[in-house]
C-alpha cells in the first residue's frame, strides 16, 4: 500500500518492515532519526510507549493518547526532531462513513472491546457525537475506565458499561477474536443478538469475512470489516511524510491485491 503510493506520488522512497521488540523501541527510534529516514509507522504494542519517546506530540496524538505515526524534522537550529502522530481515529470513522454509509452523529453504539484500539474508536466516537455508548469488554473494569474519561471529555453522551436491551445502528468489534477462522464470536449472545443490529463493523480485515462479520450478515446487518481503517490511517501517515495528496484508488488497489489477491 504505501510503496504503490510513494510511487504514484514519484519519490525516492522505500517502506519496509522492521519487528522491533518493545525494550528496543527507543534505541528503534533513534536509529532511524540517525539514519536519515522521513518517518515511522508504529503498532501494537508500541503506540502507547511511544507518548514517551518522541520530542512533540501532535494534538492527534495528545487528543487520542497513542502514536502510531512519526515524522522526522528539523527545527529553527537544524536539530532532527521526532514528532508523534494519531491516524487511527480519523480513520475509523471515516471508514464507518464511507464503507457503511453511517451517520454517526446521534447512532446508538455498541463497542465490543476496550483495549487500545477500542479506546481510540471510544473516544472518537463520542467526540463525533454519537447518542448513546454501550461499552463491553472482557474485564469490566477496563471497559468502565474509558466510560469514565469519555463523561470527562463528552458529558453529553451517554455512556454505558455492558450490552443494549434494544436495536442499535452499528456494533464495532474492536477485539483480536476473528482473526482465525474458529474464533468464538466476540459477544454473549445471552445478552446481545446480531439482529439488534443495522450495521456491523469488524477491525479485522484478515479474513475478510470473519465468523462475526458472517453472523452479522445473516442476521440482516449491512457489514464492513477494517481494510478501510488500514487504508485510511496510512494514507493520512504518507500525507504526513510527504506533504502531497495521498493517492487513495491505487493504495486502496494495492492493499486489497496483498491482503486479498488478484480479483
Amino acid at each position: 500500500m504505501q510503496n504503490a503510493g510513494i510511487a504514484a506520488l514519484g519519490l525516492n522512497w522505500r517502506y519496509l518492515a522492521f519487528d522491533v521488540h518493545p525494550d528496543q523501541l527507543r534505541t528503534a527510534i533513534e536509529g532511524a532519526r540517525t539514519m536519515g529516514f522521513v518517518g515511522l509507522n508504529l503498532t501494537v504494542p508500541h503506540k502507547l510507549l511511544a507518548m514517551e519517546m518522541v520530542d512533540a506530540l501532535d494534538d492527534s496524538a495528545k487528543t487520542w493518547g497513542a502514536v502510531n505515526t512519526i515524522r522526522f524534522e528539523a527545527d529553527a537550529s537544524g536539530k532532527t526532531l521526532a514528532r508523534g502522530y494519531n491516524t487511527d481515529a480519523d480513520a475509523i470513522t471515516r471508514s464507518l462513513r464511507e464503507d457503511l454509509g453511517l451517520e454517526l452523529r446521534g447512532a446508538k453504539v455498541l463497542l465490543l472491546g476496550a483495549g487500545g484500539a477500542g479506546r481510540t474508536a471510544a473516544l472518537k466516537l463520542a467526540a463525533e457525537g454519537v447518542g448513546e455508548l454501550f461499552l463491553v469488554n472482557r474485564t469490566e473494569s477496563k471497559a468502565a475506565a474509558v466510560a469514565d474519561e469519555i463523561r470527562r471529555r463528552n458529558p453529553s453522551v451517554k455512556v454505558t458499561v455492558g450490552y443494549p436491551k434494544l436495536q442499535v445502528d452499528l456494533v464495532l468489534n474492536a477485539t483480536s477474536l476473528g482473526l482465525k477462522s474458529d474464533d468464538a464470536l466476540p459477544f454473549d449472545d445471552r445478552h446481545f443478538s446480531l439482529k439488534q443490529a443495522r450495521t456491523a463493523y469488524d477491525m479485522v480485515y484478515r479474513p475478510a469475512q470473519t465468523p462475526f462479520l458472517k453472523a452479522a450478515k445473516a442476521a440482516g446487518s449491512h457489514t464492513a470489516n477494517g481494510l478501510g481503517m488500514l487504508l485510511y490511517q496510512g494514507a493520512k501517515a504518507l500525507e504526513i511524510w510527504s506533504g502531497k495528496t495521498a493517492p487513495i484508488t491505487v493504495m486502496r488497489a494495492a492493499l486489497e491485491q496483498n491482503v486479498y489477491g488478484a480479483k
